[in-house]
């Protein structure tokens, strides 16, 4: 059940929501603590499981006061595929900038960077790389030539031995580009967290 798409059926209406939310989002915030990894100093990983999306979900439902199926039904094929799937791992890619200054500075620098996102696993001779893989149905919306998105969907695919590899650790989530190359050791209790992802 943990990472099974999302149906119509678990997206409750309106009042339903208001009643659950706040346990819902204390939930919510609790493991998103342990799925954010900040990269050097302006990019942020949010590794997406069921509960984030539901409620990324939810919330909209809640925001655009969406009553009709057929609009939520829109929401869970546009959010489904960042649910991970059994030895993947999926996140949202935050480019942190809050001033005019920084995005006219950063976003023209940062084109690719949804494409050089890497997970290190292991140390020494027996030290893996695994690449990730862009949504293809978001970065066709996300990417242009001359700047890139403050937001970008990516997703990591593991073997059964890269599994057990970031399992017994240590793992480091690292952006490997021209303009900014950072890496952020992931901690014990992240790793657990990802782990019932991946298995």
């Amino acid at each position: 059940m943990a990472n099974t798409k999302l149906t119509l059926d678990d997206i409750v209406d309106l009042r339903a929501y208001e009643r659950q939310r706040d346990d819902f989002r204390t939930h919510v915030i609790a493991i998103k603590r342990l799925r954010r990894v900040a990269v050097g100093p302006i990019v942020t990983l949010v590794f997406e499981n069921r509960d984030t999306i539901r409620f990324q979900i939810q919330e909209m439902v809640r925001a655009e006061r969406m009553l009709s199926d057929e609009a939520v039904l829109a929401e869970l094929e546009t959010y489904n595929p960042l649910i991970p799937e059994p030895g993947q791992l999926s996140a949202t890619l935050f480019v942190e900038l809050t001033t005019k200054v920084q995005l006219e500075e950063w976003l023209p620098k940062l084109v690719g960077i949804e494409r050089s996102i890497e997970l290190l696993l292991g140390e020494g001779d027996s030290a893996r790389v695994v690449r990730c893989v862009v949504e293809e149905e978001h970065a066709a919306q996300l990417t242009r030539e001359e700047v890139t998105a403050s937001v970008h969907y990516v997703r990591f695919e593991l073997s059964p031995d890269e599994v057990e590899a970031f399992a017994t650790g240590p793992a480091v989530l690292a952006v490997n580009h021209p303009a900014y190359a950072y890496g952020a050791p992931l901690s014990d209790e992240t790793r657990a967290e990802l782990l019932t992802d991946l298995r």
